[in-house]
């Protein structure tokens, strides 16, 4: 276990908050071209169920059924400029790795890494070197490249004759909503803020038109497009109403998108995965300079995460002629008390 001193990152930057998408790109796939070919135990993925862009990974594995294909390490919910951290597992060492810092799996393929150490990583465990950090692409090569592994009955979450759809639609929630509540947060003057406030509501009410008449946002059963709009949603009201200034309405008072996050919610898979204690405490403890005093609120009240929602008349179902994936392992399972029971 690490006793050295945290290092405070910095968040808010001059202007317009710009993300760094230089990622780490190399894939792994069925034929290995990228050197990795997919091999069931061999890689384990590194996720904190409190970011947004890890969460998409954990909801993936969980309805395509690879478990036992990919082992799972979770890093807390805060972390420093260094890196994110094993600190919920014994001694603060991932039990697979045996590291504590996310940064040393970077290290031992780039010595030099000189950029952020982000969630999610696949990890070679052979090598305890990491693969790739890529999120957009991974979970999309979940579903293609992993398809020999999937549990019976599962999604066809990127299916071919919609990925044109789902990439148009995935394009605009990612500028606009899951990058867009943080250009909102990380705003370095009220001009980037105000900007980043209309872009995101403007897109907000884009997406309240689409799914006001249609269950999912493309076709008639979940796909990759609804897993990355679910995880900003269920965000919202705990951290980005508040926090991130994303303040117009919360989601409660979006009808139409409020009932869509609940039938999400809802499904197993989905809800199943959301932490809603870590996820405060990653938003408001680690950007201390939004929230210097780190005080992380009691509320919002989550109880009606569990109300009908109504959204079966629109016709559709999430799994289509599949099934619904079995419970959470129990190592996996979220925290009693972290989520609506």
């Amino acid at each position: 276990m690490t006793t050295s001193t945290p290092e405070p990152g910095t968040y808010v930057e001059p202007g317009e908050f710009k993300r760094d998408t230089n990622y780490i790109t190399t894939r792994i796939t069925a034929d290995g071209r990228d050197g990795y070919p997919v091999e069931p135990g061999r890689y384990r993925l590194i996720a904190a169920r409190a970011c947004p862009w890890a969460n998409r990974t954990l909801i993936v594995r969980r309805l395509l059924g690879l478990e036992s294909a990919l082992s799972l390490g979770l890093c807390g919910p805060t972390h420093d400029k260094r890196s994110w951290t094993f600190d919920l597992d014994p001694g603060e060492v991932d039990p697979v790795l045996g590291i504590h810092f996310l940064r040393d799996a970077y290290l031992k393929r780039y010595p030099d890494y000189p950029r952020g150490i982000t969630v999610p990583a696949v990890v070679d465990v052979p090598t305890g070197q990491v693969v790739t950090n890529d999120y957009a692409q991974m979970t999309l090569d979940f579903s293609t490249e992993w398809e020999e592994f999937h549990r019976p009955g599962a999604p066809k979450l990127y299916p071919k004759d919609l990925r044109d759809e789902i990439d148009t639609v995935n394009k605009r929630v990612y500028t606009e909503v899951n990058n867009g509540v943080y250009r909102c947060g990380f705003a370095g003057d009220q001009q980037a803020y105000d900007a980043a406030y209309d872009r995101l509501f403007t897109a907000l009410d884009w997406l309240t038109e689409r799914l006001a008449t249609q269950r999912y946002l493309v076709g008639d059963t979940i796909t990759e497009a609804d897993v990355r709009l679910f995880t900003t949603l269920a965000r919202f009201d705990p951290v980005y109403h508040g926090h991130f200034k994303c303040n117009r309405q919360k989601l409660t008072e979006l009808p139409v998108l409020w009932a869509y996050a609940r039938d999400l919610y809802q499904t197993p898979g989905f809800g199943d995965t959301i932490d809603f204690v870590q996820i405060k405490q990653h938003y408001y403890i680690v950007h201390t300079d939004i929230n210097p005093t780190r005080i992380v609120p009691k509320g919002p009240e989550l109880g009606d995460w569990l109300t009908p929602h109504g959204r079966e008349t629109l016709g559709g179902s999430a799994f289509g002629d599949g099934t619904a994936p079995p419970p959470p392992l129990p190592a996996e399972r979220v925290p009693a008390g972290h989520a609506p029971a």
